[in-house]
This record gives structure tokens, sequence and C-alpha cells, in this order.
């Protein structure tokens, strides 16, 4: 197998040479071990990435970021596919540090971004939450630079994610952590890409200016640290030319030209003193700077006497230097500028408008962590997972959806919609089939699985976490109460008819009363869930009638409150249940079923609604199995009552056959002619020799029907017929 080349064993050796954090030689084995693997791996593997790739980005890691042993050798093996290196292989190896950043950076990879522009904040809270150790989004980070020096490695579609994510999760995440010259660089690249006529302008023009830009700041900071030294005030001074897109933004805000902008640079004058005397010796240093150049009233802030409600401690201000020319200079002691820079006052928040969240509080820590720890391991990294309050999982079409940590499929489906939820029976997460008490995990595709025959269930309150899916669940829980008990109340009121007792409101109260339930709703609801058997409550009726009839001296006198009209005859009680049907039935709303169009003499059976409709429907419906196996107490024996009345409905018949000349036409004319039957509608399809049709007739009665079946088969050509419906 060919060596590495040379150049790739210099950036080795440089690597190993970290003059941050210097590695000792078990770590510096590692780190050569790794190597190794991974130039064996690009060897192996013609489609490789560069091996130079890796290098580099361990390079980023190491020397711009500033972590240790286990980040660099994550950031070599990362391009490795896990079919070639497993993880298990990698823990045993290189501990188990390394394993987590490298099966976290693929995680993160794997995660749909395209819609990240329009929900950035929750984003950026997920890729912080859904890891557990900070280096996977570290590591990531500096991929990403690398992508970003790099663009000709990229395809422009490829770049244009890379810059996407840069924009809405890379550089908040550096300014988070204080990484600002990494953040800086990202928005350099973001700038060039999004507007490169503005920045190369600006760019030339700092250019043509650096040098006396330079020479300018030394003249002006001579005679300060002239007094300061005079003074005996020990001090630091620091001085930068703001980035090209923040002197773009200050030209937008300011609605100025370059030339007219106040502080391309800031000068900071850092000061050594013991606590009890800051602001002493920094309102020296400002009387100092002031008494040399005159100062802008109007643009001192003094967060020294009254800091930031962030922490935030410091002197600004402008003052007038040479040629007339507005300098910016910050005062502060290394106490302040230390918080500034690494504690609550951090500078990512004072240059935003919105509090911490709780991810930025371990990231603020981190940042100290960063810039203070000489070891390599550090627990300061982790992040205890099992703390996590949130979990962020995508829809089918990549939209991010955030959740309080234990929810459930459920919860998610609720979130959708409340139909939804309703209708919820499971859901497709990450192409795998699970049921509603799903937990959801970071990053989990859901796609949800719905069902018409689905209801909300009083358990279902069990599998939620969310306020709006356990309201909604109760809401349409009361609501299937609701539309229970009227069907209930329908099945009541007739058995009281069939009965011949006349329902009222002291009835009623009278059973709420004996059942001890709360209200008349609750009664209906049980006779219609059969928790309350109906031969039970007419015992209980017929108890209380005779009880009263006893007490009754003269029946002339008035009658009981509730009056049998003909309680002798029981024993044809069943007989008086049956709804008879074929004429116009006063006081009875009822209909006939459009999926099986029952017509005279069918076996029927009617089917109580939840509006109180009956619903008549054949024994042979389609639907039928399923109402009387789910439903059967809301069940009516039906019968035809023997009429004169013709009443006509719609029949279909399915007519199959030969297709043979004429054969249509003397299908057609027998119907209409022959058997004086008025024809809705006819379709007839060939199908090589044979043919299909259907056809719609008006029937009244099932004889008539039978006995159109039976011509329709006697016809030369035709095979079989049959009623569709």
């Amino acid at each position: 197998m060919k060596k590495p080349d040379k150049l790739y064993l210099q950036s080795l050796n440089k690597l190993l040479q970290n003059e941050i954090k210097p590695f000792n030689d078990h770590e510096k084995q590692l780190i050569s071990k790794a190597f190794n693997r991974v130039w064996e791996y690009s060897q192996l593997n013609p489609s490789y990435e560069k091996f130079n790739h890796y290098l580099e980005i361990a390079h980023i890691v190491v020397k711009e970021i500033g972590l240790g042993v286990n980040s660099a050798i994550s950031a070599l093996l990362h391009g490795i596919s896990s079919d070639e290196y497993s993880y298990d292989k990698i823990e045993k190896t290189f501990g188990h540090d390394v394993r987590t950043i490298v099966e976290g950076f693929n995680k993160i990879s794997d995660l749909q971004t395209q819609r990240v522009s329009f929900q950035s904040e929750t984003f950026r809270t997920m890729f912080l939450s859904i890891v557990d150790d900070i280096r996977v989004i570290l590591v990531k980070m500096a991929h990403r630079l690398y992508d970003l020096r790099h663009p000709a490695e990229s395809t422009p579609e490829r770049y244009k994610k890379v810059i996407n994510e840069v924009k809405h999760i890379y550089i908040p995440i550096a300014h988070r952590l204080g990484l600002y010259n990494i953040k800086t660089e990202m928005e350099e690249y973001l700038m060039l890409y999004e507007s490169p006529d503005i920045y190369n302008d600006i760019k030339n023009k700092l250019k043509e200016t650096k040098t006396k830009r330079e020479v300018y700041i030394q003249d002006f900071l001579k005679p300060v640290e002239r007094e300061l030294i005079k003074a005996g005030i020990n001090y630091q001074l620091k001085y930068r030319t703001k980035s090209i897109p923040s002197i773009w933004a200050k030209i937008n805000r300011q609605n100025v030209d370059l030339e007219e902008v106040f502080d391309l640079f800031a000068i900071r004058i850092i000061v050594e003193t013991k606590p009890k005397k800051e602001q002493e010796v920094c309102w020296r240093t400002y009387s100092i700077v002031t008494d040399i150049y005159p100062p802008n009233p109007k643009r001192l802030r003094d967060w020294i006497s009254q800091p930031k409600t962030s922490g935030y401690e410091s002197l600004h201000t402008t003052v007038k230097g040479h040629n007339d020319r507005w300098v910016e200079v910050q005062i502060r002691t290394r106490r302040m500028d230390d918080e500034a820079e690494r504690g609550r006052a951090a500078h990512w928040i004072y240059k935003e408008n919105h509090q911490a969240k709780d991810a930025d509080n371990w990231l603020t820590q981190l940042r100290g962590a960063l810039e203070k720890s000489k070891t390599s391991d550090r627990t300061v990294y982790k992040v205890d997972a099992s703390k996590a309050s949130k979990v962020f999982v995508f829809t089918p079409k990549g939209d991010l959806k955030q959740f309080p940590a234990g929810a459930t499929v459920l919860d998610f489906a609720y979130d959708i919609h409340s139909d939804v939820g309703a209708h919820c029976k499971g859901a497709q997460v990450n192409n795998i089939a699970v049921p509603i008490r799903y937990v959801l995990q970071n990053g989990d595709r859901i796609s949800i699985m719905t069902s018409n025959r689905q209801k909300p269930k009083i358990d279902w309150l069990a599998y939620v976490v969310t306020d709006r899916a356990r309201n909604r669940i109760k809401r349409q829980l009361k609501e299937e109460k609701y539309q229970e008990a009227e069907a209930g109340k329908a099945l009541l009121l007739r058995k009281f008819k069939n009965w011949k007792i006349k329902s009222s409101d002291d009835l009623i109260n009278f059973l709420v009363k004996h059942f001890k339930i709360d209200t008349a709703v609750d009664l209906y609801y049980l006779v219609a869930t059969e928790k309350l058997d109906i031969a039970f409550i007419k015992k209980v009726i017929f108890e209380k009638l005779n009880e009263e009839s006893k007490k009754i001296s003269d029946k002339n006198d008035r009658e009981p409150s509730i009056q049998p009209e003909n309680v002798a005859k029981k024993d044809r009680e069943d007989e008086k249940e049956i709804l008879w049907i074929g004429e116009n039935l006063k006081n009875i709303n009822y209909y006939f079923a459009k999926c099986c169009n029952p017509i005279l003499g069918d076996r029927v059976f009617g089917f109580v609604t939840t509006q109180g409709k009956i619903s008549i429907h054949r024994y042979d419906c389609p639907n039928a199995k399923r109402l009387l196996e789910r439903y059967p107490y809301r069940v009516l024996p039906i019968k035809w009552l023997d009429t004169n009345e013709e009443i006509y409905k719609n029949a279909v018949i399915r007519i199959q056959g030969k297709d043979e000349l004429g054969l249509v036409g003397e299908i057609t004319s027998l119907i209409s002619k022959d058997l004086n039957t008025n024809m809705r509608s006819i379709n007839f399809e060939s199908k090589g020799k044979l043919f299909d049709g259907r056809v719609t007739v008006m029937i009244k009665s099932v004889d008539h029907l039978n006995a159109l079946i039976y011509r329709l088969g006697n016809i030369k050509g035709v095979e079989k017929v049959t009623r569709v419906k």
C-alpha cells in the first residue's frame, strides 16, 4: 500500500505540535493511529474524498477552536463509513468519547435542514439538544468552515446548503461561544456569497487605506500611552478593524458612506487594578483620553456606574482624533473584560435583543472551559440528556416541531389538527410503524396514520403530555358522550312508547335519582353504552308504578304520575318494539340508506344515528356487519307493512355475458317495454368477447326485482344477472 505523502506527514507533525494545549506521548500515538487508519481507508476507497479534507478539519478543531485529542481523532475519523469501521471498533480503539462524537456527527449530518431559514432559532436549539456532547457541534462547525474555504470542492447546490446552515445555525452558535474569529470569517464568506459586489468594494477600499489606518492608530495611541505611564496605570491596548459585514451593517444603519463611519476600528484600553479601585482607575483613564482628545458627549456610555442588566461593565466614548476623525474607545478592567468575554455579560448577550435560553447557559460555561482548561478530557462537554426538557422532530415535509420531553405520537397528531389526533391509529417514524404511545426522540421524522374507525378513548389521556392534546381529547370525549347520549335518549323514549308509558321530566328525574347519577345526559349515555340494562330500567319503573297504584284508593280520581296505558299486554311486548314501515309514519324520522337502497320485501334492520334518526339497511349491506357488531344497542327490528301504495326505489342490476350483436337493445327493450320498468341509467363495457353492464331501474318490491332478474337471465347471451344495490 502506498505510504502517505511527505506533505501529509508534515501536516500531521504540525497537528501533533499543539502549542495551545500540548499533547502527551499517548495522545500523539492515538492521533497518529487515527491518521494511519484514515489513510488506509482512503487508499482502499477511490470514491473517498480527499484525505487532506479531514486532516485540515482536525487542524481547525485543534488550533482554531482549541479542542483536544478526542476531537482531533473524531475530526479525522468522521468521514469513514460505519459499515467499514463500526462504532464499536472506534470505541474499542479510541474510547467512548470519540465514538460519541463521531456517532453524533453522523446523526446531525442526516438531519434535513432545507427549511432552516424558516425556523432558525428552533433549529439551533434542536442542534444543541440533540447531541450528548457539545464537541459534536464544534467538529461540525469546523467542517462547515472548511467547506466555506474550499467552495470548488462543492457543487453549487451543496454550497448553497452549506451557506444556509452557516447563516442560520453556525454563525449564531459561534457568536454565543465567543469564537469570534470563526464567526467573523463565516460572516465574510456569507456576505461574499450573497453580496459579492458590495463585499469586494468595501474590501478594496479598506485595503487601500490599511497602511494609513495603522499609522493613524499608532499616532493616536502614543500620547495616550505616555500619559497612562505617567499616571502609573498598568494597561493593555487592543485594536481591530471591524469586519466587512459589520461595516456594511453600520453603513446601512447610519445611512452614511464608508468614509463617514465613526468607528471603522475600535480601541480598547484594559487596565490592571484592585477590585476596590476599578471605577476610580477607569474614570482616571477616561479623563486622560478626553484631556488629549475632545469627546462627543452624546456618545458616552457609562456601564460602570450602572452596569447593564446583563452584568456588562465598561466605559464607551467616542473622541475626535487627528484630522477631525472620530475614534471609538472602550475602557474596562481585566475583570470586566474577562466577564464580558466569558461571563453572563458575554458579547453575544448584549449584541442580541433576547434573553439567554437554557442551552446558552452551558454554552457560555463551555466557552470559559475552552479558554482556561489545560486538559483534553473535559466533562464540561457532556450534556445530560436525561435532563433535556424538549424534543425536536420533523414533519414529512421537513418542518421542525418542538415538544416537551416525553411527548408521544399522539401529541404530535393533535399538534397538527384535532381531527388528525382523533383518528390517529399510529405513525411511521423514520419509515417504521409505531403505536400512538411511542415517545418521540430527537430528530425523528414522523408521518401520522389515521383511520375513520378510530376515535378518542379515555386511556389516551395517559399517552399525552401536552395541554393541547389533553384538552382536545377531553373535549372530544365529551362531544362523543353527548352524541351517544342522543342515541340512548332515542332508544329509551322508544322503549317507553312500547311499554305504553308516557315520558316526562318527573320520570327521567326519578331514574336519575334512583341510579345515583348526576344528569339526564349521564342516564342516556349509560343506556347507549349498555352499562345500564334496559330490562332493569323497566323493572324499576313498573315497581314504582305498582307502589304508586297501591297508594291510590280511587283510581278514577286521578292518574298516577307514571301511567301505563296497557300493562296487561306484556306478552306482546316484543311485537310492539318492531318498527313497521311501508306507509307514511307520523312522529318517526327514518330514511332508506343510500349504501344499499332497500326496497319493499328486503330483509332489513333500523339503525339509530347520533342525530336520533333511523336509517334503514339491508342485512346484506356492506356496512351491516360493522353496525350490527359494534352498535347492537342502536339496532331496531324492522318489518314491512302490507300496503297498496306503490313506492318505487332505485336498484342497480349487473348483467354479464357474451357480447353479441343486438344484445343490449334486447335487454333495454325487455326492461322498458315488456316489463314496463323505468330505467334511470345504463352503462355497458365490452372486454373482448364478453360484456359487463350496469342498469339502474325503478323497482317497487323484491318480487318485482326478482321477476326482472329472472327474465333478463333467460335472454340468449346473458350468463349472469345480480343485484348490486
